[in-house]
């Protein structure tokens, strides 16, 4: 081999290495960071954990005068905001995904997707002020009074519409985080759906098989892990959301059965109360709160990632 072959290949592999241990310590780095923000979480709640023990977790009561806190009321309005929003938002991501990818004209299918998409950029203290002076008063005014006279004169799910139409509350909360996490499900579902076989669909409508029956029986099932991987990603939006939520949710500390009540969130009470905090067990209570907004949304995020990877296996 001459000298300046040579040469060349040992610069090559110099890159090569250099290269290598660069995204070595970009994934170290990450690891490390996501490490060291659980670890502090975990050191600046112990106070609170300490103190109030696993009770922390479902007791309702939150007195700052008294430093008496619980995280129950929180961790309430978290996961039924949450949920209620993706009862929303999820067949309505559905539909306009089956839309895209099976009835909508071909030159409109771009237009109509890359406006879908924009909605995941506009800043969510903007969806908090559309939804406290757009949304909260047509729901105090026209929908709550609804839902109080027909539902909430029916037996058992009466309890859910009941109390006075105030306008904010976990429904209104629940509307707005459906319209935020729209663009995530939806564009997971269309690309998954898009991973459907040309072949298979049209086999499918040759044998006679009607829209509907080729996104139930052969879209659906061929894409199942990814749908549920794009809802948890959704679902994973909706758990941490902050400012859009405490606009409108009306961030009280207690545990109501009616959807129409205020009630608050782990992301709310943190941006709420932080700055008030003026004691020491205050402040790791609220930690407290964030270190089980962590687990909660990293197990939902991390699950929404392993069923998207084996989307491929299926």
């Amino acid at each position: 081999m001459e000298p300046d072959q040579t040469s060349r290949t040992n610069r090559l592999l110099m890159q090569d290495r250099a290269f290598v241990s660069l995204t070595w310590l970009s994934a170290t780095t990450v690891v490390l960071v996501l490490a060291g923000v659980m670890l502090s979480l975990l050191w600046d709640s112990i106070p609170a954990l300490s103190t109030f023990g696993p009770s922390f977790l479902w007791t309702e009561r939150w007195s700052p005068a008294k430093e008496i806190f619980g995280a129950a009321a929180p961790i309430f309005g978290t996961l039924v905001t949450s949920i209620i929003a993706m009862i929303i938002g999820v067949p309505l991501s559905f539909g306009i995904a089956v839309f895209l990818t099976e009835i909508c004209p071909m030159p409109l299918r771009r237009p109509i997707g890359i406006a879908i998409e924009l909605l995941a950029g506009i800043p969510s203290i903007i969806y908090g002020l559309w939804g406290f002076f757009v949304l909260a008063p047509v729901m105090q005014h026209t929908v709550q009074p609804f839902l109080i006279e027909t539902f909430g004169q029916v037996p058992g799910i009466g309890l859910l519409f009941s109390g006075a139409p105030y306008g904010i509350g976990m429904l209104t909360a629940s509307l707005v985080l459906a319209i935020m996490i729209l663009p995530f499900v939806t564009s997971v579902t269309r690309d998954v759906f898009e991973t459907v076989p040309v072949m298979l669909r049209e086999s499918a409508y040759g044998m006679g098989m009607t829209t509907w029956e080729v996104v139930r029986y052969i879209m659906i099932p061929y894409t199942r892990l990814g749908l549920v991987g794009g809802i948890m990603l959704g679902l994973g939006r909706a758990l941490g959301e902050t400012m859009a939520v405490t606009f409108v949710i009306g961030n009280s500390h207690r545990i109501a059965t009616s959807l129409l009540a205020p009630a608050t969130t782990i992301s709310a009470s943190i941006a709420n109360e932080f700055s008030e905090a003026t004691s020491g067990l205050y402040t790791s209570s609220l930690i407290a709160l964030g270190l089980i907004l962590f687990v909660i949304s990293f197990s939902v995020l991390a699950m929404a990632k392993w069923l998207l990877g084996r989307v491929e296996t299926f």
